[in-house]
């Protein structure tokens, strides 16, 4: 599914509305039309609008109108339109509270490749910025905890979308943390099987000369950044099962 197949964003537009509009054939901005079946006269002026609002943001790669105007749980549909420029990323931390605790990795896996930051070593704000300067950024509670943290210990701030997988799992009741998410839909962590805890051990022992530790930390970090993307894809291809395929034409 692409935003152009998406009307919600408009205002008067809600999932019914959207289903309907799909299940009369109107599955794309292309089809939409001033006698789109069941919509009024004003709510087919705020579609138009946001039609030819949002060519122009994508025309002109604008991705936080898309931001500002999709839902958070819509956003997945922005996937398809963004993937060749999505930032994929996971933090490490010597604790929960970002006013007590430290960053210590971040892995961003974008464009095929992965990257990894280390406190002391080349994780600074401006890396940072430049790492997440994408069309999207991707992770898993990271609207909760990734973000605030690089927020409150760098200044970094995330003008992309920011898409929090976290929430799209719950959706379809894929429920706990990342790693038994990763579990249930089968996807490998190539026997990097540690915990928020082993990782803060890793960090320590790492300050005490063990460069093995910090080998072991980032590879872990690493794995969590790259796994975000096969998530996503499986994500998103049950989300359009369920939300889009069922509705198409069904009224035709």
């Amino acid at each position: 599914m692409r935003a152009e197949n998406s009307f919600i964003p408009a205002p008067g537009v809600g999932e019914t509305t959207e289903r309907r509009l799909w299940a009369h054939g109107v599955t794309h901005w292309d089809d939409f039309d001033a006698s789109a079946p069941g919509v009024g006269d004003a709510t087919a002026e705020n579609v138009r609008a946001f039609i030819a609002d949002a060519r122009r943001a994508l025309d002109a790669d604008d991705t936080r109108f898309f931001a500002e105007t999709f839902p958070n749980n819509a956003l997945w549909r922005l996937y398809e339109n963004l993937a060749g420029d999505v930032a994929f990323f996971d933090i490490e931390t010597t604790g929960l509270d970002k006013r007590a605790s430290d960053v210590t990795t971040v892995s961003v896996h974008r464009g095929g490749s992965t990257e990894t930051l280390v406190r002391g070593d080349d994780l600074t704000a401006a890396n940072l910025a430049d790492s997440l300067d994408a069309a999207m950024v991707v992770s898993f509670n990271g609207k909760r905890f990734d973000q605030p943290f690089l927020e409150h210990e760098f200044g970094v701030d995330v003008d992309a979308p920011h898409l929090d997988l976290m929430y799209l799992c719950r959706r379809l009741d894929l429920t706990g943390g990342l790693k038994q998410v990763e579990r249930d839909l089968g996807v490998d962590r190539g026997g990097m099987d540690i915990d928020g805890r082993e990782a803060v051990e890793l960090w320590h022992r790492y300050e005490d000369g063990d460069e093995a530790a910090l080998d072991r930390l980032v590879e872990y970090n690493r794995y969590d950044a790259r796994n975000l993307q096969t998530l996503l894809e499986t994500v998103c291809e049950r989300l359009h099962c369920e939300v889009f395929e069922p509705h198409v034409g069904a009224e035709r």
